[in-house]
C-alpha cells in the first residue's frame, strides 16, 4: 500500500510526456489516476503514447489507472471529467494541469508576426485558459471537502525567453494564476503551486533532438530529466503534510526535489538552473485575502 492509496488524481495531456510520467509517479504511490488526453489508443498520434497504454502502466505501477478522452478547447468536456469524478470517487486530491500545445510554428525561429494566430492561441487556451477552467472545477470539490492540491506546470521561460511569445506569456500566467488562486483558496485547505521544470526528455523533445542538427549531443545532458521527475516530486507534495506553507509559490522542480529527497528514475540529482535561467517571482502567499 503506498502513501497515496486512496487519493485521487486528476493529470491532464497523459497520453504521453510530463503528464505521463506525472501519472506513473503518483501510481508508484497508490493513487487513483484518471490520465486525459486526446490520443486514446496506440497509433493515433504520430509520437508514441496514449491514454490506453498509460492506464496499463499506471495499473502496473500500483495505482488504478482511468482514461478519460479530453480535448481542452472544449469546457463541457473538461467539466465531464470532474463530474465523474465526483460521481465515482466523491473526493479529489490533486489536479496537475501539465498540458499545452505545442504548435510547429512555436519553435520556428521567425517573428511572431509571422506565426499563425491560431496555433498562438492554442497555446493559450490549453495552457491558461483550460487550465483555468479545470482549477475551477477541482475547487468546487476540493474546498467543500477541506483539501487538495492543484498543481500547474511551468518553467524557467516565465521569466526567460524561449522560442515564442505567447509560449512565454503562458507561462508567466501560470505563475500568477497560481499565486491568486492560493490567494483566494487561504483557509480552505487546498493549496495552489505552480513548479517549474527545466529540460525534459519528453517524446517530442526526444524526436526534435535527433532531428536538429548539433542538437543530438544534448540527449545526454545532465540538466535533463525524464519525463517522470517533475511527477515524483509533485508526489512528494501531495504527500506533505505541510504543503499549505508552499501554497501560492512559484517552486523549482530541482530545489523542491533536493529539499524531499527525490531524485530522477535513474537516481540522477537534477540541478537548478535558478543562476543560468532565473528566479521565480513568487514565493509562498502568506497575505490576508481582503477586497482592497
Amino acid at each position: 500500500m503506498g502513501a497515496l492509496t486512496g487519493k485521487v488524481a486528476v493529470v491532464t495531456g497523459a497520453s504521453r510526456g510530463i503528464g505521463k510520467g506525472t501519472a506513473l509517479a503518483l501510481a508508484e504511490q497508490g493513487a487513483t489516476v484518471y490520465v486525459t488526453g486526446r490520443t486514446v489508443s496506440a497509433g493515433g498520434h504520430a509520437l508514441p503514447g496514449s491514454l490506453e497504454e498509460t492506464v496499463a502502466e499506471v495499473d502496473a505501477r500500483g495505482g488504478k489507472g482511468v482514461a478519460v478522452a479530453v480535448d481542452l478547447l472544449d469546457d463541457a468536456q473538461i467539466a465531464a471529467v470532474f463530474d465523474r469524478v465526483r460521481r465515482d470517487e466523491g473526493r479529489l486530491d490533486l489536479l496537475v494541469n501539465s498540458a499545452m500545445a505545442i504548435p510547429d510554428s512555436m519553435t520556428q525561429r521567425v517573428g511572431f508576426w509571422d506565426k499563425p494566430l491560431a496555433d498562438e492561441w492554442q497555446i493559450w487556451d490549453t495552457g491558461v485558459r483550460a487550465a483555468f477552467v479545470a482549477a475551477w472545477h477541482a475547487a468546487r470539490i476540493m474546498v467543500p471537502q477541506g483539501s487538495g492540491v492543484i498543481a500547474a506546470l511551468s518553467g524557467y521561460v516565465g521569466v526567460t525567453y524561449t522560442y515564442d511569445v505567447v509560449f512565454g506569456v503562458t507561462k508567466t500566467a501560470t505563475d500568477r494564476m497560481m499565486r491568486d488562486m492560493a490567494h483566494e483558496l487561504q483557509g480552505s485547505g487546498v493549496s495552489a503551486v505552480s513548479l517549474w521544470q527545466g529540460f525534459t526528455y519528453t517524446e517530442r523533445a526526444t524526436e526534435n533532438l535527433k532531428a536538429v542538427p548539433g542538437m543530438a549531443s544534448q540527449l545526454n545532458s545532465a540538466v535533463g530529466s525524464s519525463p517522470e521527475f517533475p511527477g515524483r516530486v509533485i508526489a512528494a507534495l501531495a504527500m506533505d503534510p505541510g504543503v499549505a506553507t508552499k501554497s501560492g509559490g512559484t517552486f523549482i522542480n530541482a530545489e523542491l526535489a533536493a529539499e524531499y529527497g527525490v531524485t530522477d528514475k535513474d537516481g540522477r540529482t537534477i540541478p537548478s538552473l535558478r543562476e543560468s535561467r532565473g528566479a521565480p517571482l513568487w514565493g509562498p502567499d502568506d497575505t490576508t485575502w481582503s477586497a482592497v
